[in-house]
């Protein structure tokens, strides 16, 4: 008595979860295949003249360390106005 309730419960439950995967899914109808995708090719060059740039703040930074033209002053934050 004990084994065929448990039995049905199980037999309740796995029903349930069939419902759910089944009626959990979009229908064909719904399903959209519209979506623009990024091209890769495309992001990459961008990515590269990005680089390119950066590479030429940063050897423009270094020439400015390198020369010794570059002072910094140091001011105090007063913070207790």
């Amino acid at each position: 008595m004990k084994t065929s309730k448990l039995l049905g419960v199980v037999i309740v439950l796995q029903a349930l979860i069939l419902l759910g995967q089944w009626a959990g899914q979009p229908a064909v109808r719904s399903a959209r295949a519209d979506v623009q995708l990024p091209n890769p090719g495309e992001r990459q060059l961008a990515i590269v003249d990005e680089l390119k740039t950066l590479n030429g703040k940063m050897d423009q930074l270094l020439g400015y360390l390198q020369s010794g033209d570059l002072h910094v002053k140091a001011s105090r934050d007063d913070a207790k106005k």
